[in-house]
């Protein structure tokens, strides 16, 4: 089982339709989260441990992520996948967007 953690940052639209689209994958456990203080699940010190893989947003994300959790990060797969903040939940072009570019970075 692969452990897909999604991060934008208030995971209220990019995050959580990622998490609904490879939640529907054989083997693949998927969570959103969000940077923001206000966000709907914050990133956490568990999640990211709970991850095999971090996939954000944009490098904003990554970078708030490294900083705050540099220890945790040591064994993690962390990858940017470059997708704005433009798109409303489930959007098709972000799902798109999504189907393409996650599988740059984790065999699904």
């Amino acid at each position: 089982m692969k452990k897909l953690l999604f991060v934008c940052s208030e995971n209220k639209l990019r995050s959580p339709t990622a998490e609904a689209v490879f939640a529907d994958y054989a083997g693949i456990e998927a969570i959103g989260a969000g940077t923001n203080s206000d966000a709907e699940t914050p990133v956490s010190g568990d999640l990211i441990e709970w991850a095999d893989f971090i996939l954000v947003m944009e490098i904003s994300h990554r970078n708030k992520i490294s900083k705050k959790y540099k220890e945790l990060l040591k064994d993690k797969k962390l990858a940017v996948l470059d997708i704005p903040d433009i798109y409303e939940c489930m959007d098709p072009e972000l799902i798109k967007l999504l189907k393409v570019r996650v599988p740059k970075y984790v065999r699904l």
